[in-house]
């Protein structure tokens, strides 16, 4: 299975950025996706989560309104589109998958993460 993050990035408060995951060697329509951060020196967080169909969505309170995750399961591909962007959103950005029917947000129940991509808020 390989997870491959996209789309990070250096921008400015107040912009945006779309994130995508490019999902390989599982049937990705099988798999609940989610989101999750890291900043320097923090644990990892949850962002955001789609169950399987892309029916049911989750949004931690700090991203709620201004962060959205979809899927393509044609595609095999998460996305996250981020806008309205802080500083304090400054992190590595991970997809992840878990062979679930339902969403799930938390970390320790994920099969399966990506590298990470990098975004960068500046002030």
């Amino acid at each position: 299975v390989q997870l491959a993050e996209s789309g990070g990035g250096l921008v400015q408060a107040g912009g945006s950025l779309r994130l995508s995951c490019a999902a390989s060697g599982l049937t990705f329509s099988s798999y609940a996706m989610g989101w999750f951060r890291q900043a320097p020196g923090k644990e990892r967080e949850f962002v955001a989560a789609i169950s399987w169909s892309g029916g049911n969505t989750y949004y931690a309170f700090s991203v709620k309104g201004r962060f959205a995750i979809s899927r393509d399961n044609a595609k095999n591909t998460l996305y996250l589109q981020m806008n309205s962007l802080k500083p304090e959103d400054t992190a590595v950005y991970y997809c992840a998958a878990k062979r679930s029917l339902r969403v799930v947000v938390d970390t320790g129940e994920y099969d399966y993460w990506g590298q990470g991509t990098q975004v960068t808020v500046s002030s």
